[in-house]
């Protein structure tokens, strides 16, 4: 029955075809430094599911914001687990990120004709930074309050339009009500859906051209 049901998709949806280009395909002879690509994709498959369980509880607002945390670590069951794998999965996903793209200058697996793979990764880096960033303030403690304070001032910093950039952070002139509406819509809908498309091309050419190799002394 079930071997019938599963022909009976792979007629029409093609899913042998799809696990053999994906999954069952000849990759180069490389060492553990190329599963640094996975392990970032763990990261944020983590984020993600982490992420959404938060949001059944959080508020967003700087009255209740710090309250809901709270909440979340002792009044929740596994609240505390939860919140912990998504605080420190961000951190370990920064610096998966960093060494997968040190990785691949390294070993120059930028070149032809993987160049546009590359562009995609230096996206996927200001992403996953930039959702670092906006996550770090909601908890709106002292040090999340303190830290965006100096962030989006380093910001305004920059020749031209860092005024404007700083404003449009803020809201306003300083940190308010409308900061950590801007940073929650930022951190849950803008960046992941920026995350979601970028990864989708960046598979895509991985799978599309085949990782790079490692490269020979005389490479």
């Amino acid at each position: 029955m079930a071997a019938r049901a599963f022909r009976w998709l792979d007629d029409r949806l093609g899913l042998t075809g799809i696990y053999r280009t994906i999954f069952d395909r000849k990759i180069p002879k490389v060492n553990w430094a190329f599963t640094l690509g996975s392990a970032t994709l763990f990261l944020a498959v983590l984020q993600g599911v982490t992420g959404v369980f938060l949001t059944v509880y959080y508020v967003p607002h700087p009255d209740q914001a710090y309250e809901s945390v709270n909440y979340i670590m002792t009044g929740v069951p596994f609240g505390w687990l939860v919140r912990g794998l998504h605080h420190w999965g961000a951190t370990l996903m920064v610096i998966t990120v960093v060494l997968h793209m040190l990785r691949t200058f390294f070993y120059a697996a930028y070149k032809y004709p993987r160049e546009i793979t590359w562009i995609t990764g230096v996206l996927l880096l200001l992403v996953t930074l930039g959702m670092g960033f906006t996550g770090y303030l909601l908890p709106w403690n002292q040090r999340a309050y303190w830290a965006t304070t100096v962030g989006t001032s380093i910001a305004g910093t920059v020749p031209f339009v860092g005024p404007i950039i700083e404003q449009a952070l803020r809201g306003g002139t300083d940190l308010s009500t409308l900061t950590l509406t801007r940073f929650f819509s930022a951190h849950i809908w803008m960046l992941p859906a920026a995350l979601l498309g970028l990864v989708g091309v960046h598979m895509y050419l991985v799978i599309r051209l085949g990782i790079s190799h490692v490269p020979a002394a005389d490479e």
